[in-house]
């Protein structure tokens, strides 16, 4: 697996060999540019040396919140994104034993089981738990049976509607105009309600 979200081969090269990293990617996905939020993870490992789900749960909250200040930002909003991140940690290290996969593989789950236990990650709501399911399942190799069908609409095949779309840069371009239509859909549909 080849992840090219970011543009910097570095940040792309740790999401695409560190399922954790990829994970807190998509957790930071939120009111920042995707690029922005998938290099996060980069970040991270650089100012603090590692991407091990306890080294992160367990740094010092308000130190962990300096590193997500520190410039350039790894989040326009540091305090509140930095606790996210460390509460996923935590999760994902005391329930699934540090292991990121675990949620997608343990016990072959099928496509709607990895959606709730996605679902049942802080900071994962249904969107972004499908967004993640989708961008397992195309690009990650994932075969739970029915994850596509748990991811709708975005596990759909030839689509541009998610990061889990996002091959090369003219995917990203297509994924761009996608989200900037559905923005303008909703508020036009806003304004009609006026």
């Amino acid at each position: 697996m080849e992840l090219h979200i970011t543009g910097d081969p570095a940040a792309d090269q740790l999401l695409s060999n560190d399922p954790f990293a990829l994970l807190i990617g998509m957790l930071l996905d939120q009111q920042v540019t995707m690029e922005s939020a998938f290099a996060g993870p980069e970040k991270i490992r650089t100012r603090i040396g590692s991407m091990a789900p306890a080294a992160i749960a367990e740094y010092d909250p308000a130190g962990f919140v300096e590193i997500f200040k520190e410039r350039p930002s790894i989040h326009r909003f540091p305090s509140s994104m930095a606790s996210r991140v460390q509460d996923l940690a935590a999760t994902v290290q005391h329930d699934w034993n540090g292991d990121a996969t675990a949620i997608w593989n343990q016990d072959s789950p099928d496509g709607q089981e990895v959606l709730r236990r996605l679902k049942g990650l802080p900071g994962f709501g249904e969107q972004k738990a499908k967004i993640f399911l989708a961008l397992l399942g195309k690009q990650c190799g994932l075969q739970a049976q029915g994850w596509r069908e748990a991811a709708d609409p975005y596990g759909q095949e030839s689509t541009y509607l998610s990061v889990a779309d996002i091959v090369d840069p003219e995917s990203l371009i297509k994924v761009r105009a996608s989200k900037q239509a559905a923005k303008a859909a909703i508020k036009a549909a806003k304004a009609s309600e006026r």
